[in-house]
């Protein structure tokens, strides 16, 4: 009797056991849907970005220059300046570009080296002009490249300038092999009354030349029309 009561009991914690990770694995793969079911695909849009291309000319390119960039229609984009203005296009959405008072140089070493310099100055580079009317959007896309795993200081700037309480923020950008990193908190600690909206998209360099289709899908997967 005794032996049966242990193998009851056994199975019985089993079954439990069992149940509570199932219930935490179907929590986990609902996360996105119900965070994206938060975006209201009929609010007041801005999409704000910064990008930088190393080059405006699309013949004879650098390797550095051709990983900044995407060619379209024989223009070149900036790789995150692509995505802000396929996201924009897309959805029907405003833009704000954030353009350094100081134009950052489009040499590659001498970029990348201003960049960490400025990181380790927690400088807090000026740009030209303000949103107009930053208030009646209600939700705002923020693009931007990583550099040394960070955002590029000017996105601070422009954060510390502007209040979004209340707002939307979905992050977006490209990337070397960092992906995100930390920025998304970065963001969020930067704007603590915003709601912060975690499943953004990052695409690495090597993808973005061929990246509408998951720009795309992924704003369609927000709910917004294509």
């Amino acid at each position: 009797m005794k032996r049966i009561l242990l193998l009851i009991t056994v199975l019985l914690a089993i079954f439990i056991i069992t149940g509570c990770g199932d219930n935490k694995a179907a929590k986990a793969s609902q996360t996105p849907q119900q965070t994206a079911q938060q975006i209201n695909p009929n609010s007041k849009t801005l999409v704000v970005y910064f990008s930088m291309p190393e080059t405006t000319t699309p013949e004879n390119m650098t390797q550095e220059e051709d990983n900044s960039t995407v060619v379209k229609n024989n223009k070149v984009l900036g790789n995150t300046q692509f995505m802000a203005e396929t996201i924009a296009n897309t959805i029907g959405a405003d833009t704000f570009r954030i353009v350094p008072i100081n134009p950052y140089p489009t040499d590659h070493k001498v970029l990348i080296a201003q960049a960490k310099e400025e990181q380790n100055q927690n400088a807090r580079p000026k740009y030209e002009g303000t949103v107009p009317n930053l208030a009646d959007y209600d939700t705002i896309f923020i693009g931007y490249p990583n550099w040394w795993g960070d955002m590029p200081m000017i996105l601070y700037t422009f954060l510390e300038n502007n209040k979004m309480d209340g707002k939307t923020i979905i992050p977006f950008g490209t990337h070397g092999g960092s992906g995100f990193s930390n920025t998304v908190n970065t963001i969020q600690q930067l704007q603590p009354n915003a709601k912060m909206f975690r499943n953004g998209l990052m695409i690495s360099r090597n993808d973005i030349q061929n990246g509408e289709s998951a720009i795309t899908n992924w704003l369609e997967g927000l709910g917004y029309a294509k």
